[in-house]
């Protein structure tokens, strides 16, 4: 099978052509690339106990009660290769879905995929006897281009482990999202909970037609111990989960996810603990239990492909910088691990009487906005493009904030998958203001006292690997260097202890934080020594002092701006 491509789905993909996709993709009886292996040693070799990619069972649903729900469809012409599987909104921009129908090895969705969003119908799509496009109907919902795809770095298609994937839209959806659950999420696995599934997969163990109207079951979480039973060594503990009573032999016995229901989301309390990753061939083997990415376990390396707005829209964080001389604002693009050349921003809008520039991401649209202070009197503003008109604009959000010595955009601090703004007052009092996802905020909530002790506290994403923004400070006595691990709370218990990760770094005039420069799916840290060196320090993960890779210069002409960002 051919490799992606990397085209994106702006330049390469219209109406016209993504409704031929759909239609295709419907037409075609493929699945999705998950391998068949022989039963475990546990089980007999008649058994039956085969993966397979894969609801009976269950009963009609709507999509008022999953607004999230996603169909995603893949053609390839050349191949004349098209499936089918299910995925989750998570953002408006973002559908969460399994690795063994994102796998970059074989599919580019770029270039041949379609997501339906907003229906609990499938399309009804039409093509005349030789196979040429005549219409689609989407039944109210909406067809949306893929800009860009993540699967997990660790995706084993043999062993289906890690089978977790995170597709980036072309351009918004109004369906509602969900929360994907959090690292430190237990209660939700707890045997006997119950769960609830979606999909339009199969109805019938002896049927191949997936369900024309979006399907749900209640399926209890099922121990590790039993799953492992049942398994053997095809179940991974801690990266699997089963849910479902026991399969019980035929369609009538049985409740259970199927083919076509892969992707799909597992759901307990509203928050995604699940992706549908594989189960028993034709799903009614008896005793057999469907089986699950388990989400709290990829809440780390998922969380951070949700947030990964850039200047250049390529999930890796770019550089913001202002030229004190004239003002002007550039972007250097993240190369992994350099820069490359400088690109004039001022298209955007002017970046003179500015003293302050932060990269967010709002309104989670999938395009890179600004938070401004302007210098005269404190006024912040958001400038954010405007992809009707294509224009760029600048409002105003805050009044008078002069006298904040710190403003910060670290993303989604209180855990409700919206990001949020922070700011240190005159008095070193550190205040959350939740962001609604539409440029506005929550009342604030106060964090505690004592900032001021530090001459920098920035921050963007995830610098632990557990899916929660954290912040970095630097003492102005001794300049050492401390991480604040976030904990997806509000309030005064929003961030843990503080962890001493540097000494000494008086040597740096700057520090940024731009979010993920490397695109490994780590916060990193760019700082700028007084002769002008700016060097990147890429996350590790670790919340100690190995929390950074060795540093890497990224050029010697940075004194020259008086902004970063």
């Amino acid at each position: 099978m051919s490799s992606a491509s990397g085209a994106t789905a702006e330049t390469s993909s219209t109406a016209d052509v993504l409704d031929v996709r759909v239609a295709k993709a419907m037409a075609a009886d493929d699945t999705a690339g998950v391998a068949t292996r022989e039963p475990s040693s546990s089980t007999s070799s008649d058994s039956g106990l085969e993966q397979s990619a894969q609801i009976i069972g269950g009963s009609e649903t709507t999509i008022g009660s999953a607004p999230w729900m996603a169909q995603l469809w893949y053609y390839d012409a050349s191949l004349d290769l098209g499936f089918f599987c299910g995925g989750t909104v998570v953002s408006p921009t973002k559908i969460l879905t399994a690795a063994h129908c994102v796998d970059k090895d074989y599919y580019d969705w770029a270039a041949n995929g379609a997501i339906v969003t907003g229906t609990d119908q499938l399309p009804t799509a039409v093509l005349d006897d030789e196979g040429n496009y005549v219409s689609t109907d989407y039944h109210g919902g909406t067809v949306t281009a893929v800009s860009r795809q993540w699967n997990h770095s660790s995706w084993n298609e043999d062993t289906i482990d890690n089978d977790v994937a995170v597709l980036t839209l072309a351009s918004p959806v109004k369906a509602t999202p969900i929360k994907m659950t959090t690292s430190d999420d237990t209660t939700s696995y707890t045997a006997g909970t119950k769960a609830k599934v979606y999909g339009w997969g199969r109805t019938s163990s002896t049927s191949q037609d997936i369900s024309q109207t979006l399907k749900t079951a209640t399926l209890p979480i099922v121990s590790d111990t039993t799953c492992g039973n049942t398994w053997g060594s095809y179940f991974v503990k801690g990266h699997m989960v089963c849910a479902g009573p026991p399969a019980g032999g035929s369609d009538a016995t049985t409740t259970a996810t199927c083919n076509g229901d892969s992707g799909g989301p597992l759901v307990v309390n509203n928050k995604v603990i699940g992706v549908v990753s594989w189960g028993v061939t034709d799903c009614v083997y008896e005793g057999a239990y469907p089986v699950f990415a388990k989400v709290s376990k990829y809440a780390g390396v998922t969380y951070p492909r949700v947030d990964d707005t850039a200047i250049t829209r390529d999930g890796k964080a770019d550089v913001f910088l202002r030229n004190k001389e004239t003002g002007t604002g550039y972007v250097r693009a993240s190369n992994g691990s350099s820069l490359g050349d400088r690109q004039s921003l001022n298209s955007y809008g002017s970046w003179k009487g500015y003293n302050l520039v932060q990269q967010t991401d709002l309104n989670r649209d999938g395009h890179q906005d600004f938070v401004l202070r302007r210098s005269s009197d404190g006024d912040v503003f958001w400038r954010r493009y405007v992809p009707s008109s294509k224009t760029w604009t600048t409002t105003q959000i805050f009044d008078n904030w002069k006298t904040r010595t710190r403003i910060l955009t670290p993303g989604d601090v209180t855990g409700d998958a919206l990001p949020d703004l922070l700011s240190v007052d005159s008095a070193g009092a550190l205040w959350i203001y939740p962001g609604k996802g539409n440029g506005t905020f929550g009342t604030r909530v106060k964090v505690g006292t004592g900032w001021n002790t530090y001459n920098a506290v920035l921050g963007h994403g995830d610098f632990t690997g557990d899916g929660k923004a954290d912040l970095i400070a630097r003492t102005k006595t001794g300049s050492n260097v401390y991480l604040y691990k976030g904990t997806g709370k509000s309030g005064t218990g929003a961030f843990a202890s503080r962890v001493k990760v540097r000494s000494d770094w008086a040597g740096f005039n700057a520090l940024i934080t731009p979010g993920d420069v490397s695109g490994d799916g780590r916060a990193d840290l760019l700082a700028r020594t007084t002769g002008g060196t700016l060097y990147l320090y890429k996350g590790t993960g670790k919340a100690t002092s190995e929390i950074f890779s060795t540093r890497v210069s990224v050029g010697t002409s940075y004194a020259q701006y008086d902004l970063l960002g």
